[in-house]
């Protein structure tokens, strides 16, 4: 079929936008089924076939991630609160090698596919500033359009699977019979004239709690109310303590203010009383001031201690109950944490399955440690259940499991069956978990990301600015353009615009779903001019996260890949500072990895010395290393690494060091036999055609016909038709699991890399881990014809 391509120019844009047929986005893109199915089975044949989309079912040895963008390290709070973020600090990945267990990856990556031409697919935006204006106009209508979505209820709805709940938890439902308002007069009336002893000023409070909800709203306002309850302070150590927990519970419906000097009162009162109270009045008193929205830190370390003490008499609807109040509270006892896992093993198979969604959530949300041995149980269970859990308590498992960095295959499997039609569904920030999961544990599943951006332009409007920035940084770390992608991220572009306010206070959502975007060639320029801003800049710098390295990238990846950007640009001081930050980082952490320094020192003994390959970074901000190395057309290697004194000293009267098997080799540019020939032929990085093997040359200094660049190399410093070479050693965190397709930080580097005439040489993980424990002679042959690619001194030549 014949394949038009027409493209046009948009105002403000990076890039042209090319619209094409299905035809050409079949025959370019990575999601199209075919491609797909053979770059992401490892070993899958070639075959021209089509097959469905599934969940990766490769388990390779010792594959962990942590992941996300720099925003979401640091907490809730600023200290350790956030779970959508890595633990560790750092620039690179953590060497994953043979016999390592565990894996660390700090910068968020994407994965590679054949990227469709660079497009920003917001037409015309207005301007931020008038954005900002309209948007503040519009804000008491866009809070009558909010889901409906109830924070305190729907944590709440394990409630309703026993009835012994009822006494652990407030019921802030509607009363089954209310009180007439004139009733209600009269008790406001009679609080002067009542003698105010503890049973009748309990009563008024539960009776005005059964007034119709519009005459309990303009209680808190009238003064008689406050006069009830300046009674009720004054007496409150004369009430028994039922009488006191029934006063709080009818504060609930009465909605009295978390800040109200009554509340001040009964919590004080409730914490002089605790250690005399039940288990049981404990936690209800705990779950109304839940319903209040009172912080009470002082009365949960009371609960706590309580619990700690008296944990063999816990049943199993007070634990439950209990891990829900630990996770509404923010606060996770340290002491409790081995009784919580004993207890969760112990009640597993009699828990509900709403059950098990609130124990994950409470344990989310405290940010509790919890051993990879439980929670694999808890998958266990869920992935045999799935289809009778509700969405609500599935996507709190999925919040535990992406927190415990947990690789279980058969939930995966599962939730990628059930959960596409579920989706449209799902409120917004259900789906924005959804889509986080599979982005942060690199799962690729094109069934589950196709149904969230079909559901999601509907939706859009209801996106927190955090909720818009996680739904890019998902699609682009795992480097995914859906069917609908202009309609997706033209409506998500669209509402960071109407979001844009919100940066100056959470600058970290701007940057997140700008590295997003650009993992995938987008680069809305006003938004991009607005983050690289001095302002901007100075509150990124004051945030309580680390946005340096997010800065970093963004700010250098505009130079590299948008030619005709005009808008704000970060410093050189700035950009120098970055750089030496991530160099001190590299050379401690990434260019000592086993599999990197055996490749480096392979490559000297081949080549002739440490002047003839380098072990750096070629783009800092992309924070992996590169080996380079430089070819002449002919094939003989060129020294250039004299800033190494060691190098420089071995320079003089060294010879190339080879053995003759090797030197004929590179002669007759032959391949060390046909099996490492058929590796390099089939296992392709995505995104690659048959000719990137050898990669795009860079001839006399010039830039690949049709590429442009702010970055270009100084004058001079190449040779005449000189090749240099970027040399890839990965790992399986440069990947999605299981699979050869790349994530989007490492797709936007080799991307970069081909822009400034780098040719991207691939030493991937698959082939190189493998041979690392063979005989020295295997993996010289293997480099020889990694760097002497028989096609890459033809294209030379």
């Amino acid at each position: 079929m014949a394949t038009v391509l027409m493209c046009r120019r948009l105002p403000r844009l990076s890039r042209v936008t090319a619209f094409s047929t299905t035809a050409k986005r079949k025959a370019e893109r990575g999601s199209s089924k075919g491609k797909k199915e053979k770059r992401d089975k490892p070993g899958a044949a070639e075959t021209g076939t089509e097959s469905r989309a599934t969940i990766q079912l490769l388990k390779p040895q010792d594959y962990r991630v942590l992941y996300n963008p720099a925003a979401y390290v640091k907490g809730r709070a600023g200290s350790q609160q956030h779970v959508d973020r890595d633990r560790i600090q750092a620039f690179g990945d953590t060497f994953t090698g043979p016999g390592t267990t565990q894996a660390v990856q700090t910068f968020p990556t994407a994965s590679s596919q054949a990227l469709s031409p660079i497009r920003n697919a917001l037409p015309k935006p207005a301007l931020l500033e008038q954005t900002t204006l309209a948007t503040l106009y519009k804000e008491e209508a866009e809070k009558e359009k909010q889901e409906l979505h109830n924070s305190k209820e729907d944590p709440r709805m394990f409630q309703k699977g026993r009835p012994e709940y009822r006494s652990l938890s407030c019921d802030s439902t509607e009363p089954a019979q209310t009180l007439p308002a004139e009733e209600g007069d009269s008790i406001l009336q009679s609080v002067a004239r009542c003698e105010g002893s503890p049973g009748i000023l309990t009563d008024y409070f539960l009776k005005l709690s059964r007034l119709p909800a519009e005459r309990r709203a303009a209680l808190v306002s009238d003064p008689r109310f406050s006069a009830l309850c300046h009674r009720a302070v004054t007496a409150i150590r004369l009430f028994s303590t039922p009488d006191l927990i029934q006063i709080l519970k009818a504060c609930v419906p009465l909605a009295v203010p978390a800040s109200h000097p009554l509340l001040n009162a009964c919590e004080a009162e409730f914490c002089r009383r605790a250690w005399d109270m039940g288990l049981e009045q404990l936690l209800l008193v705990a779950d109304c001031w839940r319903c209040l929205d009172r912080s009470v830190p002082s009365y949960l370390g009371i609960l706590f201690s309580y619990a700690n003490l008296h944990w063999q008499d816990l049943t199993l609807p007070q634990f439950v109950q209990l891990l829900y109040i630990i996770g509404e509270g923010r606060r996770s006892p340290s002491d409790l944490v081995q009784k919580v896992e004993s207890t969760i093993l112990k009640h597993l198979d009699a828990f509900t399955l709403e059950e098990l969604g609130a124990i994950c959530l409470g344990l989310f949300k405290s940010l509790s440690g919890i051993s990879d041995h439980v929670m694999r149980r808890i998958a266990d269970r869920v992935a045999l259940q799935m289809e009778d859990m509700s969405t609500y308590a599935l996507v709190n498992v999925l919040k535990m499991l992406r927190y415990t960095r947990m690789d279980h295959l058969p939930l995966m499997r599962e939730l990628g069956k059930v959960i596409p039609a579920r989706i449209p569904a799902t409120n917004i920030q259900g789906i924005m978990h959804i889509s986080l999961t599979y982005s942060s544990l690199h799962f690729f599943d094109e069934d589950v990301l196709a149904a969230v951006a079909t559901s999601l332009p509907s939706k859009v409007s209801y996106c927190r600015s955090k909720d818009a920035a996680k739904f890019l940084w998902s699609f682009g770390c795992l480097d995914y353009e859906p069917p609908n992608e202009e309609e997706f991220y033209s409506s998500l572009i669209k509402q960071l615009h109407a979001k844009v306010h919100e940066f100056s206070k959470f600058p970290e959502h701007l940057l997140t779903a700008l590295l997003g975007l650009a993992f995938v060639k987008r680069f809305p320029e006003e938004l991009i001019d607005f983050a690289l801003r001095e302002e901007f800049v100075q509150k990124t710098r004051r945030s309580k996260y680390e946005l340096n390295k997010d800065l970093f990238t963004l700010g250098k990846s505009v130079e590299i890949e948008c030619p005709t950007y005009q808008g704000s640009r970060l410093s050189p001081q700035l950009c120098q500072e970055f750089t030496e930050m991530a160099s001190s980082f590299a050379e401690r952490e990434i260019y000592v990895r086993p599999e990197i320094m055996e490749a480096t020192s392979l490559l000297e003994s081949m080549l002739g010395g440490p002047e003839y390959v380098r072990n750096h970074m070629i783009l800092p901000h992309t924070r992996s290393s590169d080996l380079e190395v430089r070819l002449a057309t002919d094939g003989h290697p060129i020294p250039f690494n004299f800033k190494d004194p060691v190098a420089a000293k071995k320079l003089k009267g060294m010879g190339v060091s080879l053995t003759d098997d090797l030197m004929s080799q590179l002669i007759q540019g032959r391949a060390p036999n046909q099996s490492l020939m058929k590796v390099g032929n089939e296992a392709r990085i995505p995104g690659q055609e048959q000719g990137d093997a050898a990669g795009t040359l860079c001839l006399g200094g010039a830039l690949p016909a049709g590429a442009t660049s702010q970055a270009e190399p100084k004058p001079g410093r190449w040779q005449p038709r000189e090749v240099r070479l970027a040399l890839q050693v990965s790992n399986r965190n440069h990947f999605c699991y299981g699979s050869k397709r790349l994530l989007g930080l490492h797709c936007l580097k080799r991307r970069q890399l081909r822009l400034l005439g780098y040719t991207v040489v691939e030493i991937p993980f698959w082939e190189w881990f493998p041979l690392l424990k063979r005989s020295r002679s295997e993996k010289l042959s293997y480099l020889h014809y990694k760097v002497f690619c028989p096609a890459l001194l033809t294209r030379a030549g």
